[in-house]
């Protein structure tokens, strides 16, 4: 019985957080990489990286690697699928959750490589440029 009420515990507290509960929520459609939830959030690479951290211990969200890149999704789990659906439907109508659903489908449209390493706006330049080569890196940072 503890172990159960630890774990929701845990869960609410993750999902007690806007930052984190937009991920969830921005999840709902499939997996992302971690560099398209921060274009979203805003926030500092090691800021959501924490947060991202804190979803995963609580079994809410799943990352796996594939190269370079990590990628965050909802997990399968059927308690941590109600409790992310439970948190978002309180959330009610939020605005920035439609924002941020927009976004994401935007940025799904990017390739992830050019979202890593120029940023969206860079990215989207380099679509509309049509060119192969740009700056090896963000300015910011690469993906963790």
């Amino acid at each position: 019985m503890d172990r159960d009420l630890d774990s929701a515990v845990a869960a609410a507290r993750a999902l007690g957080h806007p930052a984190r509960l937009r991920a969830v929520a921005m999840l709902r459609g499939g997996e992302l990489c971690v560099c398209q939830v921060t274009e979203v959030l805003k926030l500092a690479t090691s800021t959501v990286s924490l947060h991202l951290r804190e979803l995963k211990r609580c079994g809410l969200v799943t990352e796996r690697k594939d190269g370079r890149w990590v990628y965050v999704g909802l997990s399968d789990d059927l308690t941590a699928r109600e409790w992310v659906r439970v948190a978002i439907a309180a959330a009610g109508d939020e605005p920035q959750l439609e924002a941020d659903e927009r976004l994401v489908e935007q940025l799904r449209r990017v390739p992830v490589e050019d979202l890593c390493r120029l940023g969206y706006d860079g990215a989207l330049a380099r679509a509309a440029s049509g060119s192969t080569r740009g700056p090896n890196r963000r300015a910011s940072g690469e993906c963790r």
